[in-house]
């Protein structure tokens, strides 16, 4: 199944027009919950699949690195840097302020939906891939991973979603 849904996602970005960049002449950019984010176009499918190559990566709390590891933020934090020169904040709650805040049903492949998986709100992030599917890195002794928010453990913990412009 997770095969089947990393070759979709694939099949449907190649239809992109994108060209490969170069992760060290992109200068990171970094925002803060105040800034204005100015679109970056056509960099979505590299955004996603970005993210898709890091699945398995083992989970490691504070990681930030495929080689070290990643917490739910540093995924997210490493995929903004690489794929499109973002540098975002360092934790889902400070995350949780950047960008546009979105309904649930105006999720779009590469939009943040955020979870209270700590007891309190915007304790966790992700992804979002469409199709109700995000990737996260979930917790310890786990690996960067697809599931699917209508898990009923997903819908009793979602706290919202945003739209960093791409």
């Amino acid at each position: 199944m997770r095969l089947t849904l990393i070759l979709a996602m694939i099949c449907i970005l190649a239809g992109c027009a994108h060209q490969a960049s170069n992760d060290d002449a992109t200068p990171a950019r970094s925002y803060g919950a105040t800034d204005s984010i100015q679109p970056l176009p056509g960099h979505r499918a590299e955004l996603l699949l970005r993210a898709l190559g890091l699945i398995g990566v083992q989970y490691t709390y504070g990681g930030n690195s495929p080689d070290a590891g990643f917490d739910c933020s540093g995924l997210v934090h490493y995929v903004f840097s690489h794929a499109v020169g973002l540098t975002l904040p360092r934790n889902a709650e400070e995350i949780s302020r950047v960008g546009e805040q979105i309904q649930r049903d105006e999720l779009e492949p590469g939009d943040l939906v955020f979870f209270n998986t700590l007891r309190r709100p915007f304790s966790h992030v992700g992804i979002y891939l469409g199709e109700q599917r995000f990737i996260h890195a979930p917790s310890n002794g786990g690996q960067v991973e697809i599931v699917n928010m209508t898990e009923r453990y997903w819908q009793r913990r979602y706290n919202g979603a945003r739209r960093i412009s791409l």
